[in-house]
C-alpha cells in the first residue's frame, strides 16, 4: 500500500496560475497553465500552501530577476535517463541556452540527441529545471511543452532574448 501524499498549491505567476505538486520528498510537478492538465486536482491531494512557501518564494524572486538558481528539493520520477537530463538541465546557468546535442554530450551520450529531446519534453517541473533554455541547434526557439509563447517569456525574462526576436 502506497502511503505518498500528495500536496497541491495553485501559484499566480505572470505566465498564468501554475499547478505545483509536492509529496513530502519534494516537488514533483510544476506545470505552466498551457500545459495539459488532464487531472487539475485529484481528490486525494492535500491543499496545503505552507508546503510550498519556499518554491512560491523562489519562484516570486526569479520572476522579478532576483534568482538565477532554485534550491527548492526536486522529488520527480522518471527513467534513469530522463533524470541524467533532468539533472543536465538543471546545470544550464540562467542567462544561457545550449542545445540537445550539448546536453547529450554533456551525459556522456552523445548520439542520444533525439532521447534527450523526448527526455526534455517530459520534464515535470517546467522553470525550475530549465528546460526552456534548450534551443535549436540553428538558434531558434523550438517545441516547449508549455507553449512557445511562454518559453520566449522566459528566455526574454533571463535575458536570453531580446523583445523584438
Amino acid at each position: 500500500m502506497n502511503n505518498t501524499r500528495t500536496y497541491f498549491h495553485f501559484y499566480d505567476s505572470p505566465l498564468g496560475k501554475i499547478r505545483l505538486l509536492a509529496t513530502d520528498e519534494g516537488l514533483i510537478s510544476l506545470t505552466i497553465p498551457s500545459q495539459r492538465m488532464d487531472d487539475l486536482v485529484d481528490s486525494s491531494w492535500i491543499d496545503d500552501a505552507d508546503v510550498f512557501l519556499m518554491c512560491c518564494q523562489q519562484l516570486d524572486a526569479y520572476f522579478s530577476g532576483d534568482l538565477t538558481e532554485f534550491t527548492v528539493r526536486l522529488a520527480a520520477t522518471g527513467t534513469i535517463f530522463q533524470k541524467q537530463v533532468w539533472d543536465a538541465l538543471c546545470r544550464v546557468p540562467y542567462g544561457e541556452t545550449c542545445s540537445y546535442k550539448a546536453i547529450a554530450d554533456s551525459i556522456g551520450n552523445p548520439k542520444a540527441v533525439r532521447a534527450v529531446g523526448a527526455a526534455n519534453g517530459k520534464n515535470p517541473i517546467a522553470i525550475i529545471v530549465p528546460c526552456h533554455r534548450v534551443i535549436g541547434a540553428n538558434g531558434k526557439l523550438t517545441g516547449y511543452a508549455g507553449g512557445v509563447e511562454h518559453k520566449a517569456f522566459l528566455l526574454k525574462l533571463e535575458g536570453i532574448i531580446n523583445c523584438d526576436e
